[in-house]
C-alpha cells in the first residue's frame, strides 16, 4: 500500500479553532496520490482537531463557548493546575473532542463537503507550537 507522511509544525497565536485546510490540502498535493484517504494526528493532549462549518465564524465562537462551559478554568476540584487556569480545561477539552481525522482523497484533492473545514482546536490561553502528523495513503 502506497504511503505518504509528513509532519506539519502548526503554530496558533491563541486559543480558538484555526483553520488549516490548507496545509492539509498542500500534503494532500505532495503525496501525488489521486485516490485514497489521508489520515490526520495531533500530537497533543492540550488541543484537538474538528472537521466543521468554515463559511460562518459564529459556528466558531459559538463551539467555543459550549466546551467552555463544559470545562471552566478556575475550578476548585482540579489538581492539575501547575501550567495555569487553562491547563486541566485545555486536557478536558482534548478528551472530548478529537485529535484524530480521516478524509477521503479523490481527484488529489480533500473530498470534503462545500462548507466544510479542518480545525486546529487550540485549547490553550498562550500555546507552543503543534505537530500534526498527516498520512495519505491508497
Amino acid at each position: 500500500m502506497p504511503l505518504f507522511r509528513r509532519t506539519l509544525s502548526l503554530s496558533s497565536p491563541r486559543r480558538g479553532l484555526h483553520e488549516v485546510t490548507a496545509e492539509v490540502a498542500g500534503v494532500v498535493r505532495e503525496s501525488g496520490m489521486k485516490e485514497g484517504m489521508c489520515h490526520l494526528f495531533l500530537q497533543h493532549t492540550s488541543a484537538s482537531l474538528v472537521l466543521n462549518e468554515n463559511w460562518d465564524p459564529s459556528v466558531r465562537a459559538d463551539l467555543e463557548a459550549f466546551i467552555d462551559r463544559l470545562a471552566p478554568e478556575d475550578e476548585p476540584y482540579y489538581t492539575h493546575t501547575l501550567e495555569g487556569s487553562d491547563d486541566m480545561p485545555s486536557h478536558i477539552k482534548a478528551a472530548l473532542t478529537p485529535v484524530s481525522l480521516t478524509v477521503p482523497v479523490e481527484g488529489g484533492n480533500l473530498a470534503m463537503g462545500t462548507w466544510q473545514g479542518i480545525y486546529l482546536w487550540e485549547h490553550r490561553d498562550n500555546p507552543g507550537p503543534r505537530r500534526l502528523v498527516v498520512t495519505v495513503f491508497c
